[in-house]
């Protein structure tokens, strides 16, 4: 399986959101907290094409995009399509 990253702030309703789901599905990820780790912004912008909303997810090495986006690949099943890659 691919590693799951995933950029957040401890104040983000999407982010705990977001953590829900991967948890949910017994799935592990590496968490970048950027109040936490503000040197981390820079890279989050680089690798989301400069998205700057949190959270920002990436699975291997595909940008996800956001908890919107993370909910819609679950409901239209390519969520776990993805992880198998």
């Amino acid at each position: 399986m691919p590693p799951i990253e995933i950029y957040t702030t401890p104040l983000c309703g999407f982010c705990h959101a977001a953590k829900r789901l991967l948890s949910g599905k017994g799935l592990s990820f590496t968490e970048h907290d950027l109040s936490r780790t503000p040197e981390k912004r820079p890279e989050m912008l680089g690798r989301s094409n400069g998205s700057r909303t949190v959270p920002q997810i990436f699975i291997g090495q595909t940008h996800v995009g956001g908890c919107d986006d993370l909910f819609a690949l679950e409901r239209a099943g390519k969520l776990d399509r993805l992880l198998e890659a």
